[in-house]
């Protein structure tokens, strides 16, 4: 499942992650050529898989889909389990883009029926009516009490623009709700969205985690209580990517977080990044540190051992580059050396060891080049600004880049995925380039890559 993509014009959409009874469900909104359904409201359905172990995924029917004409699309939302009955609530689209509360009801968590009145909510009084969605519930455990938290606007806010909030209501019995206040207004500089979106929240190891999506993008915020105050960690995304859509997550066994985004497709016709709504599944196991703050890396289950490591040939291009195609060491007090690995096959997965210098000042690698140094994929490594790029993709506050570290790197059809010591990721879609040089690069600095393996994808 990941990177997993339907048959065309099929692309996944927004990811809505449960665990339930020792199995992970995944549900997702499956999109149509890329939100142009139904002139352009999405015509969104529930879509499923389930698995458990992460492994073997059972597709099953669609979970909630578009039954009547009035229905432009069925929106995100969550699914809550609760006395023996899965709860699948959810948006409506309504044809004049206006956005009320549904929800469904079933059995075993595959088979859903919608309830009535549908819809159940409709967005209260100084709320604006386009933006009511992706209902998140969760249960007060202190108190008993259910709530929901609502992507909404604010009709009348002091600061134009920055109304978007996390709108709170609460419930006894799952049915009946009430206003309660605004949870979240993240307000967001100027120039950059402001409307919360795909809320997702939980409690983790001591730790309570509210999760939102501003422009596509998850952020988090922490706190050590249910309902705030909310402390925002230095670095409160989880993938630098401008690809990597709405991620939300769920528990996994063994007291694991598994978080599922969307990776956006590109444009074709674009080379800048731009991005499309919907594309592939993308999966990371969320980690947690010792401050609370959380991080990513690849669910070990979703990469196998791999049943072929090649044997490449290894070309040092400068004299200060030297070693093997297991072990490459570049000596660059001053300038610019470079060593190469040879006949990579398009897809693959890279893993190594990075030992580099305290002084170096850049260094990486460049993924299917060509040439002598010529063309290929940039990713860089800047240890005095805390800096990791992959081609138009990029994650900061990265500590660490001064002392050894692992690397690990899918390469698959026009993706690029790349894991840096178990706690961060960084992803991009590159379907320009194929050329089968791997470069190692040093500028300024001295580097070793150490026990590098280049392995079949399984």
């Amino acid at each position: 499942m990941q990177y997993f993509k339907p048959e065309s014009p099929y692309f996944v959409g927004d990811c809505m992650p449960f665990f339930h009874g020792g199995t992970f469900h995944l549900y997702y909104l499956a999109d149509e050529n890329h939100h142009q359904a139904k002139g352009g409201l999405g015509g969104h359905q529930w879509a499923h898989a389930s698995s458990t172990d992460l492994i073997q995924w059972n597709h099953h029917p669609l979970a909630i889909p578009c039954t009547e004409e009035w229905e432009g699309s069925i929106c995100t939302g969550s699914v809550f389990y609760h006395d023996g009955t899965f709860y699948g609530f959810y948006a409506t689209r309504f044809l004049d883009r206006t956005e009320k509360l549904s929800l469904a009801l079933s059995n075993d968590g595959i088979t859903f029926a919608k309830t009535q009145p549908n819809p159940f909510a409709v967005p209260p009084e100084g709320y604006r009516p386009q933006h009511f969605r992706d209902p998140f519930v969760f249960v007060d455990e202190t108190t008993g009490e259910f709530n929901m938290l609502v992507t909404a606007a604010l009709a009348d806010y002091p600061l134009d623009g920055r109304g978007g909030c996390l709108l709170r209501f609460t419930s006894q019995d799952l049915r009946h709700w009430e206003v309660a206040e605004p949870f979240h207004i993240p307000g967001g500089p100027p120039g950059y969205p402001s409307i919360p979106e795909c809320p997702d929240y939980f409690f983790w190891n001591g730790w309570y985690y509210l999760i939102f999506g501003l422009d596509g993008i998850a952020h988090y915020r922490m706190s050590t209580q249910p309902f705030g105050p909310w402390l925002r960690p230095a670095v409160d995304t989880f993938d630098g990517s401008r690809l990597a859509i709405v991620m939300k997550t769920a528990a996994f066994t063994g007291n694991r977080r598994i978080g599922v985004a969307f990776l956006a497709s590109r444009k074709e016709d674009k080379d800048d990044g731009e991005r499309m709504y919907a594309g592939s599944t993308l999966f990371r196991e969320i980690t947690q540190n010792a401050d609370g703050t959380l991080g990513t890396k690849f669910p070990p289950e979703m990469y196998p051992a791999p049943d072929t490591v090649f044997a490449l040939p290894c070309t040092p291009l400068t004299p200060g580059a030297s070693g093997s195609a297991k072990s490459i060491t570049l000596r660059a007090i001053e300038g610019l050396e470079v060593a190469a690995i040879d006949q990579v096959p398009h897809n693959v997965q890279i893993r190594m060891d990075v030992e580099p210098t305290a002084l170096s000042a850049d260094f990486g690698l460049w993924l299917r080049g060509s040439g002598s140094f010529e063309n290929g994929y940039q990713m860089h490594f800047l240890p005095y600004e805390q800096k990791v790029t992959l081609n138009q993709q990029a994650i900061t506050s990265v500590d660490g880049l001064d002392r050894p570290f692992s690397l690990e790197i899918i390469l698959k059809d026009d993706i690029i995925d790349v894991c840096l010591d178990q706690r961060r990721c960084l992803i991009d879609r590159c379907p320009e380039r194929t050329g089968s040089r791997l470069f190692f690069f040093c500028h300024n600095g001295e580097v070793t890559f150490r026990s590098i393996q280049i392995a079949s994808l399984t």
